[in-house]
């Protein structure tokens, strides 16, 4: 185009006039290259981070789903408590570290690490070590989701239209419902979970209390079948994982899913009788 624009130009310029504004032409098209690569390589800086998690959990899922499992629990529980017993908080401090990465880059064993966490320190404070490395794991792809495609989603959905534009006003509108509601409801995957609100821009204090919280139940509930491995490993027998789905625990969660959804619920009844 640059070239067309000179051509029409050259006419009605004079020779050092012409020359001058090719100059500046070339000078604008290598600009142009430099800012490509520049753009090209900030996307894929905004990128990495997501891209490292994802072939990680790939990698995770292939190599470690026999390593991090009950039945390596159970072979190695006597080393785990006799080193307990030894280094307390150096367990607590690893035990911890260990479960931030688990999370974090979506390898598989979060539940066994929640059970290890209940096994090692019983309900308390085993409870609040997994609850806390679980949220900070999440935390992390939350972040890394949000860095490498939620701002630019986020800031599309906030200029469409149409249906596109209602879903993200009813998110914005009851976030804080929405974000517990997806922790307390079992069925939903914990990446599924970090990943969503990433994408719809919701921020960061708002995703880490609500995960924090949200999970507290179902760590709760894990953490106390981990406390009772000893008499698990004793019978040799396997925990029961589904324990969660059982009426005495599943009908409680769906009591706080009700609760977190209360407000949204008065919002639609106040909003159809006009009050």
């Amino acid at each position: 185009m640059s070239r067309v624009l000179l051509r029409g130009c050259k006419g009605h310029l004079s020779l050092k006039q012409t020359a001058t504004f090719e100059e500046a032409a070339h000078a604008g098209l290598y600009d142009m290259s430099d800012m490509t690569d520049t753009q090209d390589t900030s996307a894929w800086k905004r990128h990495a981070p997501l891209i490292t998690i994802v072939a990680v959990a790939i990698i995770g899922a292939v190599t470690l789903r026999d390593y991090l499992s009950f039945e390596t629990l159970a072979a190695n529980r006597e080393s785990l408590e006799a080193f307990r017993d030894a280094n307390y908080l150096v367990t607590a401090g690893l035990f911890m570290l260990a479960y931030v990465v688990i999370v974090g880059f979506s390898l598989p064993g979060a539940t066994i690490a929640t059970l290890t966490g209940g096994f090692l320190f019983g309900v308390f404070p085993g409870a609040l070590f997994n609850v806390l490395a679980a949220t900070i794991g999440a935390t992390v792809i939350f972040l890394a989701a949000r860095h490498g495609l939620g701002e630019k989603l986020a800031a599309k959905m906030d200029t469409s239209e149409g249906a596109v534009r209602k879903i993200k006003d009813g998110i914005d509108e009851n976030q804080w419902s929405m974000l517990f509601l997806i922790r307390l409801v079992p069925a939903v995957p914990f990446f599924v979970a970090n990943l969503v609100p990433a994408l719809v821009g919701v921020p960061l204090y708002r995703f880490f209390v609500s995960t924090f919280l949200g999970i507290i139940p179902g760590g709760v509930v894990y953490t106390s079948v981990g406390a009772g491995l000893g008499e698990v490993f004793a019978r040799g027998e396997t925990p029961n994982l589904g324990i969660i789905f059982e009426p005495h625990i599943l009908l409680p969660i769906l009591g706080l899913c009700v609760l977190a959804m209360l407000p949204v619920i008065l919002k639609a009844v106040r909003g159809k009788k006009g009050l």
